[in-house]
């Protein structure tokens, strides 16, 4: 059987003798022609895996045959073949998506690794990832047993991060499973570990003996670029944004700005939206919040928004921190809110600080629990970074950063926690009152197996800088992909919920945040 069928087109095919022959004792179907038009039309005709295409023939030239083969079949791979070295013609050939490029007199060894690269890609590619995770895997291991430390953990993350991403294009499914053992591992050990050192983290004013924790990532990102010499500052936060999927963006955004700092905050416990983002744009806990803004705070259990007062702890963050700027705060939840905003984007120039919130991702993993349509598309945490890639790449807040990327400005690009995909369910009873929250409950008189390892309970909120909604209250976090599921209707709620990604609770996915820092290339 012929490792591929290729198509070799020059007008000087008689010297061709020697590659050919070359070629096909490396077991390759070779044809040739020599001129464009009887290459088209055998492409109309046959099939082949590789089109070596002469740039420089009588009658139709080779970028000439390339856009009538695109016509024909417009995922073929074509290879180019040159004799001149000039610019313009290697930007025609590339900006018309050839797929390699060789440059006469090509040697029999430049033939064959093109061609092992376009035909064996995928396999060479699989080879490599199954041989390095396999080799970083012990590494790995002796990192989740020696990680003492919060920085350590970020580390063991953003490594397992990549192997993740590496895996999409592996075909050996005993390798992802290993991963996701790894993954599940390195969350045990870490719900372990969060649940030793939260309490002493949220009570320890000195950020050099702690992680960053939400209340400061403003105060330590943003205000600190007031006044470093940008016309305006922006801080975005993309909600429910996992690390792994800031890994998808990264591509995109690298073409528009460089990208200065990365690193990790930690979120919040409860690791949910009415907690972490409110902490973040007030600079408070949620205690302190609750206390000094009772008005403004809700507890799980009273009706109404749980987010609609982020513009004014912003405001009053910036007064406590004796800021005398101007400042703007803008919620977008649709589309069109999204597109108004990349119109006028450049009206918030005359700010000294612009924060805006994008909730698409949030509203994402929810419609992927409530339609079935969603959950099709993304049935995977690869799938799931693929669908927030498109988002991106489609959406209005690309248009911002497009635009901004010409400006002096510095930006902020965050989220408030992260998701996990849930997969097993833990049994819990608790009244009317308890939050309906998959990944933690909060409530007075829950009942549950205390004596479960995957989970993480704080029976004085005020420890861990939380409101009690009752006297009674207890804070409930499952770890792991466990999730919360009451005995009532119970196959039901777990089959409903099984496989679908929330937050709330204590993993690396909902905890440990991505916080970035972008100036623009074309300022």
């Amino acid at each position: 059987m012929a490792n591929a069928r290729i198509l070799w087109v020059d007008d000087e095919v008689d010297l061709l003798k020697a590659h050919i022959i070359f070629l096909q004792n490396k077991n390759y179907s070779v044809e040739a022609v020599s001129n464009g038009i009887d290459a088209l039309d055998l492409i109309k005709q046959e099939n082949f895996d590789v089109i070596f295409l002469d740039e420089q023939m009588p009658g139709m030239d080779g970028l000439t045959v390339l856009q009538e083969i695109q016509k024909i079949k417009p995922n073929q791979p074509v290879i180019m073949i040159t004799k001149s070295e000039e610019e313009h013609i290697m930007e025609d050939a590339l900006g018309a998506q050839i797929t390699d490029y060789l440059i006469k007199p090509v040697k029999p060894s430049q033939i064959l690794l093109a061609l092992k690269k376009l035909t064996e890609n995928k396999k060479l590619i699989n080879e490599k990832v199954t041989s390095g995770y396999q080799q970083d895997f012990r590494n790995i291991a002796m990192k989740l047993m020696d990680a003492n430390d919060h920085k350590d953990w970020v580390e063991i993350y953003k490594d397992l991060i990549f192997w993740e991403g590496k895996m999409e294009e592996n075909d050996d499914e005993g390798m992802e499973e290993v991963l996701d053992n790894q993954l599940n591992e390195a969350n045990s050990n870490f719900g372990r570990f969060v649940a030793r050192n939260y309490l002493d983290w949220v009570n320890t004013g000195d950020i050099d003996d702690r992680p960053l924790l939400s209340p400061d990532i403003i105060p330590q990102t943003a205000f600190k670029q007031l006044g470093q010499g940008y016309d305006s500052v922006f801080f975005i936060l993309v909600d429910c944004l996992r690390y792994d999927q800031w890994r998808a963006f990264e591509g995109i955004i690298r073409d528009l700005y460089y990208i200065d700092k990365e690193e990790a905050y930690y979120g919040i416990l409860p690791s949910a939206t009415q907690y972490a983002r409110n902490s973040i744009f007030s600079g408070l806990m949620p205690l302190e919040i609750s206390r000094k803004y009772p008005k403004q705070w809700l507890n799980d259990d009273e009706e109404g928004g749980k987010n609609m007062q982020e513009a004014f702890f912003l405001k009053e963050m910036i007064k406590r921190h004796r800021l005398n700027i101007k400042h703007s705060y803008h919620k977008i939840i649709t589309n069109e809110d999204g597109k108004v905003l990349a119109d006028n984007i450049l009206n918030l120039m005359n700010n000294d600080l612009n924060v805006i919130v994008y909730n698409f991702i949030d509203l994402l993993s929810h419609s992927r629990t409530e339609m079935n349509i969603i959950r099709e598309l993304a049935p995977n945490e690869a799938a799931y970074r693929s669908i927030s890639r498109s988002w991106l790449e489609y959406s209005p807040l690309l248009k911002v950063l497009r635009t901004l990327s010409e400006k002096n400005v510095k930006i902020i690009l965050t989220t408030d926690h992260g998701t996990i995909r849930v997969k097993r369910p833990v049994r819990i009873i608790g009244d009317r009152t308890t939050t309906t929250n998959l990944r933690y409950k909060q409530g007075r008189n829950l009942n549950y197996d205390e004596g479960l390892k995957y989970l993480f309970t704080i029976r004085k909120p005020e420890e861990a800088r939380l409101p009690r909604s009752h006297v009674s209250s207890t804070y409930v976090f499952s770890m792991e992909d466990y999730f919360f599921a009451y005995p009532n209707n119970y196959n039901y709620y777990v089959n409903y919920y099984k496989d679908t990604f929330q937050h709330g609770g204590v993993s690396l996915e909902e905890m440990v945040i991505p916080m970035i820092e972008l100036s623009p290339k074309n300022r």
